[in-house]
């Protein structure tokens, strides 16, 4: 059985890639600050897997704290020796995610994401763990039309939070290069993850006022607020509003497993590969399918478009497929029914 270190475990990406890890028979230990999630998220894992038939009972082993505080994470990394704990390989999606607050506090967002993954590196390479998929980010990529991207594409992020994932990818190209038969990388550009496990335990809770489209809709649907703010109808694009590629999170969270098992066959690595759909999904299509499949209705108003908004991030994700067999098996139905199903079942969060 392999050891899996995730960081920002308990976040929306990081519990369902547990849950996935958990279902392939990996050991999981989790760190995280619980700055933007619920450790509860880590005890929904555990009941779906232990309700599910063939898994037994499992557990997570969690550590409470922060990546930029080097001592914390050293005495993580000491309790690996001290039990005995060989750590096969790190996932690391512990960061602060949004572009609207990386536009206003630069600053905090260069510090947690950059420092948070030094003190990660610095730490793994003594314990000679070398193995490491990475939570980049499609934002890498900047504005470059409506010209579905591939990974070889130039990169040129316009805001703090696509640099600060931009500069991590360029520190693990410095670090593979300067010894490349000793560390394996993949840095997993993410485009638009949406919706929620189908069990309905287990979905996105964004503390304080959420940043992310999906949220905002699902909050709007349920009467949280009276309405659902569209950024433009302006843009360059078949109705107006943005467009976009929505993966489901189960979909991204399984994408992890198959990576780190690449990885682990691999002798030396260093990847950037897309994880979305390919498909196009713009704001009012989003909005349609959601009333359509949950029989429901979301008012909405149309506002001046957002800084750091681009009109089209759709991946091009040939490459996912035809080498590494990501094939998402869900679509945006699929997305809008789990993510509804979690929000009724879970009104007040976890």
């Amino acid at each position: 059985m392999k050891n899996i270190l995730v960081t920002g475990g308990a976040g929306f990406i990081g519990s369902h890639t547990c849950l996935a890890l958990l279902q392939k028979g990996y050991e999981v230990f989790v760190i995280d600050s619980f700055f933007n999630s619920s450790p509860k998220s880590l005890d929904r894992v555990v009941d779906i897997l232990n309700s599910e038939k063939g898994y037994g009972f499992r557990s997570i082993k969690v550590f409470r704290g922060d990546l930029c505080n080097k001592t914390f994470v050293e005495k993580v990394f000491q309790y690996f020796f001290k039990e005995e704990i060989n750590i096969d390989g790190v996932i690391h999606l512990a960061s602060l995610k949004s572009v609207s607050d990386s536009l206003k506090n630069p600053i905090l967002y260069w510090k947690n994401n950059l420092y948070g993954m030094i003190n990660l590196l610095e730490l793994m390479k003594k314990i000679n763990c070398k193995n490491l998929v990475f939570s980049s980010s499609a934002t890498v990529y900047g504005n470059h039309g409506d010209t579905t991207l591939k990974e070889n594409f130039i990169t040129k992020p316009d805001n703090p939070y696509g640099n600060s994932k931009l500069l991590i990818e360029i520190l693990l190209n410095d670090i593979f290069h300067a010894n490349e038969l000793d560390w394996k990388f993949a840095s997993l550009r993410y485009f638009n993850p949406i919706g929620a496990h189908n069990s309905g335990l287990l979905g996105e809770e964004p503390k304080g006022n959420p940043n992310n489209i999906f949220p905002l809709i699902i909050n709007t649907a349920f009467g949280v607020q009276k309405e659902f703010k569209i950024y433009g109808n302006d843009w360059p694009t078949k109705d107006g509003t943005t467009i976009r590629d929505y993966i489901h999170i189960m979909d991204l969270a399984e994408s992890h497993v198959k990576i780190f098992e690449y990885l682990n066959l691999k002798k030396t690595a260093n990847l950037k590969l897309n994880i979305g759909t390919g498909r196009k999904t713009s704001v009012l299509d989003l909005l349609a399918t959601f009333e359509m499949v949950n029989k429901v209705k979301v008012p909405y108003i149309f506002c001046d478009r957002r800084p750091g908004d681009i009109p089209y991030l759709v991946a091009d994700n040939n490459l996912s497929i035809s080498k590494f067999k990501i094939i998402p098996t869900r679509n945006i139905e699929d997305m809008c029914r789990d993510g509804w199903r979690w929000k009724k079942l879970n009104p007040e969060g976890y």
